[in-house]
């Protein structure tokens, strides 16, 4: 089953799946130009999930929340309930007071999977059994109600993130949301700016603050998510596309190709050049 709501006025598109076959995301090829969101749900048993070339074990009754420049695909598919929308229909950000997810749900490079119990299960079987109800009711009023369903699908999956991702001891969502900004300025600068030093001014804190902050919330460090953003980045371009190392060098701010690599290798235990001619899978579009 695939559903799908497009707004002929804002090119707008929500998208919905269950029991589909072949349902994946070529990033960098085949949908290069549909730039959509993902909320993907594993009621049925244990599987993996390639994301950007990696393989991870998606658990049964979880979800997992995906970037729109990810690609990713499923061992069984056919198992999965996923929502799509673009930021056309929906923009996270600009209505960031509404669900609160940005920074946290759609800006991270850790993927983030949320386990279910059985009452977050039994709401999102509801909620998707009213989304196959709306698509599949045509009226003055289908889009408005699509758009308030996604909200609460959005705000429902932060609430249950959130729940586990927090320390035990509750802390003020001011410094919670400290976090999702840091994120969300990795997210915008990640290309030019690598220090921390610039990320803590934009926030109008010190370095120091914001460490403590990630070490509250058992984070990696701010550093660390900086690197890492660097680094799925620089794995996208060699796994995905012909562009040069020294392209790939000054595309990602480095102004060396021999930092860039020790940089690179550091983090992977292989060079770049060895990144890119190791076995693969497969490779997106080829």
């Amino acid at each position: 089953m695939r559903l799908k709501l497009r707004e002929e006025n804002t090119n707008g598109e929500l998208l919905f799946f269950k029991e589909q076959t072949g349902f994946d995301r070529l990033s960098f090829t085949r949908d290069r130009f549909d730039k959509y969101f993902t909320i993907a749900w594993n009621p049925a048993e244990s599987q993996t999930i390639t994301i950007d070339g990696s393989a991870y074990d998606f658990p049964k009754d979880s979800l997992v929340t995906l970037l729109f420049n990810q690609s990713f695909s499923f061992e069984n598919s056919i198992n999965i309930v996923a929502w799509q929308f673009n930021r056309e229909f929906y923009c996270i950000i600009d209505h960031d007071s509404e669900v609160s997810c940005v920074g946290f749900l759609f800006s991270t490079t850790d993927h983030l999977f949320i386990k279910l119990n059985d009452e977050a299960k039994q709401k999102l079987q509801l909620l998707s059994d009213v989304f196959i109800e709306e698509f599949n009711t045509s009226d003055n009023i289908q889009n408005e109600m699509l758009l308030v369903l996604l909200k609460r699908l959005i705000s429902y999956v932060t609430r249950l993130a959130k729940l586990g991702y927090a320390p035990v001891k509750r802390l003020p969502d001011e410094r919670f949301h400290i976090i999702r900004k840091f994120n969300l300025l990795v997210e915008a600068n990640f290309r030019s700016e690598h220090a921390v030093s610039f990320y803590a001014e934009q926030l109008c804190k010190s370095p120091k603050t914001i460490s403590n902050l990630f070490a509250i919330f058992n984070q990696k460090t701010p550093s660390q998510i900086i690197q890492k953003r660097i680094v799925a980045e620089a794995k996208r371009l060699l796994y995905y596309t012909d562009r040069s190392i020294k392209h790939i060098t000054f595309e990602l701010g480095f102004e060396d190709v021999s930092y860039f690599s020790n940089f690179f290798k550091k983090n992977i235990g292989v060079s770049p050049s060895d990144f890119r001619n190791s076995p693969k899978e497969a490779k997106e579009g080829k």
